[in-house]
């Protein structure tokens, strides 16, 4: 892993994981679906996956909220 999952990141991941799609994850924090992708780009390459599913089902050892 890269670093620690900032906060709006680690925001981001649990509404993955809760199923959400990057336009419903868009409105519900305020911000526009292509940040939504910038955000899980940067959160695949901290927790050393590849897509939206392997990131959901991660237990690694993250160190989430920074």
């Amino acid at each position: 892993m890269l670093g620690p999952l900032t906060r709006r990141e680690t925001e981001v991941l649990k509404w993955v994981r809760q199923g959400k799609s990057n336009k419903e994850i868009a409105v519900v924090l305020g911000i526009e679906p292509k940040t939504v992708a910038k955000h899980l780009e940067r959160i695949f390459k901290k927790l050393g996956v590849e897509n939206r599913t392997a990131a959901a089902l991660y237990k690694g050892n993250a160190h989430f909220g920074r």
